[in-house]
């Protein structure tokens, strides 16, 4: 490691095979948590280039423990974090309104490392229990339309830099690599970014694949379709900036996104606008996010169409009864 941190520090960029070779050293545990801060620091300095993405995303990939979701048509909605604006766990929120709409969601996640509460954290509190184990996997998607994907359980590196990114408190390149390394492989995805230029090279790696996706920036620099003002969409057909009246949204302010910053506050939120009790502004901003990975999961359906069956799902209690029943699983 000492040599590939000098390396770095000399302001010289890692080519692919090198990023995959120090992350998979990473994955094994060969270095310590001071040499990981050090490495991570380092792309905290500096921007991090397509090819170490790249590397870093093939080392995760190839180090995780596989889940074979292959005869499902999945979608994940996964956020990069990382964006500072702690809000309500939406991307979360979201999965079950698609799922409560018709999808089959493997939605990838994590224990928060640069936010308050992270969507393993909220739905750890609501009595989930990670695992995986493909036969209860599966039969969560047979039985509720989605499944849950906690990170550590799948990636050692994950696991491994932890206690480093609880420690550290910021946004490193993890925070990038969350989205790229679902271990169920889905066939569709709705990625939110944290910024512009990670969703121009997000773009870049996604066009090189088989992915039905679309990558949002909300350009007041939310992971998410915020309602705070416009939006940026790049999709493998296209690339646009388009606003909250398009989808029949009013504004929304920004304290009305806010979580708690503690995991029991936010599991409260998450629970209020399942049950019917959210906000209009927390509600449309759930519908909204829902509505465009069903858009994305269902090509052939008009938007109008998606921010319908959307607000059905969640006004009508059905995201409510496919947490339920998730939850009795356990």
């Amino acid at each position: 490691m000492r040599e590939i941190l000098n390396y770095l520090f000399e302001f010289k960029r890692l080519n692919i095979l090198e990023a995959e070779e120090i992350l998979t050293e990473i994955a094994s545990g060969k270095h310590s948590d001071a040499e990981i801060s050090a490495f991570i620091t380092v792309f905290n300095m500096r921007t991090i280039s397509i090819d170490e993405l790249a590397g870093f995303r093939n080392a995760l990939l190839k180090s995780c423990i596989p889940i074979d979701l292959s005869n499902y048509n999945t979608i994940d909605l996964c956020g990069t974090g990382g964006d500072g604006k702690d809000t309500f766990n939406i991307s979360t929120l979201s999965a079950f309104v698609v799922a409560g709409a018709g999808g089959i969601v493997a939605k990838h996640g994590n224990y928060a490392a640069s936010s308050g509460c992270g969507s393993s954290n909220v739905m750890e509190f609501l009595g989930y229990k990670f695992s995986n184990e493909h036969d209860r996997l599966r039969n969560e998607l047979d039985e509720c339309g989605i499944t849950f994907l906690h990170a550590p359980l799948f990636n050692p590196a994950m696991k491994n830099v932890a206690p480093v990114r609880r420690a550290l408190r910021l946004k490193t390149f993890f925070n990038m690599l969350g989205p790229l390394v679902n271990p169920g492989r889905p066939q569709n995805q709705i990625v939110g970014v944290y910024s512009l230029e990670l969703a121009r090279m997000y773009n870049y790696l996604y066009q090189k694949s088989s992915i039905n996706y679309a990558i949002i920036h909300s350009l007041d620099g939310y992971d998410e379709i915020s309602l705070t003002g416009d939006f940026k969409m790049l999709t493998n057909k296209s690339d646009r900036i388009l606003s909250p009246s398009l989808l029949g949204m009013k504004l929304v302010q920004p304290e009305e996104l806010a979580g708690t910053g503690d995991v029991p506050g936010t599991a409260r939120i998450f629970k209020e606008v399942l049950e019917g009790r959210g906000t209009e502004s927390q509600n449309a901003v759930v519908v909204s996010n829902a509505a465009m990975a069903l858009a994305t999961y269902f090509p052939g359906k008009e938007l109008e169409e998606c921010l319908e069956d959307a607000k059905s799902s969640l006004l009508s209690g059905k995201a409510l009864k496919v947490l339920t029943k998730l939850l009795s699983l356990q």
